[in-house]
């Protein structure tokens, strides 16, 4: 759903849409496993930024939910997560910050996003949402002890018979000194 501006000036925008599992791409990490819902508004916010200037900004106003399968971050099982959000988002036009390169925000400036054209895309405005939703590393259970690095066993399973020792290639320097001074 494309929200443009121009209808914004008009009128506020009701939305209230479901998309399909895996409509909505959330990159390699994740996968929308269920529909994702939304409703909300979206309204235009005009800024006095001095003199006659005036920025249009995008202000969206929702919630969201759907269910999104991720990998174990120890033993790559796949993990799932409901996913529940509301958002309350500013997005101005982009280039209305004209100026110095470097300037002083404030932290409410932080949380503005920025549109390009006459309008933006609600999917993309999800896909931010969800992925800031999800937890930084899923794990199936507590549990979870991981894989072998060597073999790919599951050690939860039980131990592997590795008995080699993993080598890590950043101490090959030192340990040439070491076989050079013996």
């Amino acid at each position: 759903m494309y929200i443009r501006l121009q209808d914004l000036e008009i009128r506020k925008l009701e939305f209230r849409e479901e998309y399909a599992a895996g409509a909505i791409d959330l990159g390699g990490d994740a996968k929308q496993i269920a529909p994702l819902n939304t409703k909300g508004r979206a309204e235009v916010v005009h800024e006095h930024h001095g003199g006659k200037e005036i920025v249009s900004d995008i202000r969206l106003v929702g919630n969201l939910s759907t269910r999104l399968e991720v990998e174990c971050a120890r033993c790559l099982d796949p993990v799932q997560h409901d996913i529940t959000s509301e958002f309350d988002l500013l997005y101005r036009p982009l280039g209305a910050e004209r100026g110095a390169d470097e300037v002083s925000i404030s932290e409410a400036e932080t949380e503005i996003g920025y549109y390009d054209g006459d309008g933006l895309q609600l999917e993309d405005v999800l896909r931010e949402q969800v992925l800031l939703a999800l937890p930084l590393k899923s794990v199936c259970s507590e549990e979870c002890k991981g894989m072998c690095p060597h073999c790919g066993r599951r050690l939860t399973e039980g131990a592997c018979n590795c008995r080699e020792e993993m080598k890590d290639p950043r101490w090959d320097a030192l340990n040439e000194i070491k076989k050079r001074l013996k």
